[in-house]
């Protein structure tokens, strides 16, 4: 359940939600942290749910003491009215068992509040890639109906691979196996995408094959690829310091090591 900020709720009609998938090297959580912090988003509300790890922390886009202070939780929603921009951070994993009460929660909060399509980003273990998946970029995206017949176009122009079906059983042939998406690693994002496919929701999914270590590379392609069809930002592969770097960030692998050691 969506609870705002203030007492005025915000309007999402017609707004782009971007969110992530709580995946392999968490590519999409820290794609969706260098879109907040560039672009100055504001938290307008939280997802109140015990679907998530239940946690809380200090403010990871602190640009000063005062703002350091704020308390944040598992799941925050900001926006970028100018932009028609909305994002949900995912900041916990999803509790195992209630993964399609998560999934559930989500598309309902999509339809109500009327957002005009929603983006995915998300990853998937690169060694579990079949032969055709090797080819091209390591990018893929995935895309719903609905979105399809307003998006065909843009998308064709961008020159996206889609994620290629698989065999349900590597290396055999059996003609009466039928493939199947197959998204290893990549957590909600399969389930997530046939939900909206059966609601008629206007999805896509933008993923990277990747591996876990240190994926602060796979969030600017991913976030790089994004804005090659949102249009956030004015030619960030030009320069490539115009993303700016959440604090946050000097604590992705803990802190330095205590002196006191030595």
């Amino acid at each position: 359940m969506f609870i705002c900020s203030d007492n005025s709720p915000p309007s999402f009609k017609d707004f782009t939600l971007v969110m992530p998938a709580v995946a392999v090297g968490n590519v999409g959580q820290l794609a969706v942290d260098l879109i907040v912090s560039t672009l100055n988003m504001n938290r307008v509300g939280y997802i109140h749910t015990d679907c998530l790890i239940p946690m809380a922390g200090n403010n990871p886009y602190a640009t000063c003491k005062e703002d350091a202070e704020e308390l944040h939780t598992p799941g925050e929603v900001y926006t970028a009215p100018e932009l028609k921009l909305a994002v949900l951070q995912i900041r916990a994993p999803i509790i195992q068992t209630k993964s399609k009460k998560f999934r559930q929660l989500v598309v309902s909060w999509i339809k109500s509040s009327g957002f005009s399509r929603t983006v995915i980003l998300s990853s998937s273990h690169a060694y579990q890639r079949d032969d055709r998946q090797l080819e091209g970029t390591s990018l893929r995206y995935l895309v719903t109906p609905s979105l399809l017949k307003v998006s065909a176009d843009a998308l064709k122009e961008l020159g996206w691979k889609e994620m290629e079906l698989v065999s349900a059983f590597p290396g055999l042939t059996d003609a009466n196996t039928e493939p199947r998406l197959c998204i290893p690693g990549g957590g909600i994002t399969k389930g997530l995408y046939t939900d909206s496919c059966s609601e008629d929701l206007a999805l896509a999914v933008l993923l990277l094959f990747c591996s876990e270590g240190d994926n602060i590379p796979d969030a600017f392609t991913l976030v790089n690829h994004l804005n090659d069809w949102l249009h956030l930002l004015d030619n960030p592969s030009q320069e490539p310091n115009k993303w700016k770097i959440p604090t946050s960030w000097s604590l992705l692998f803990g802190s330095g090591i205590p002196p006191a050691l030595f």
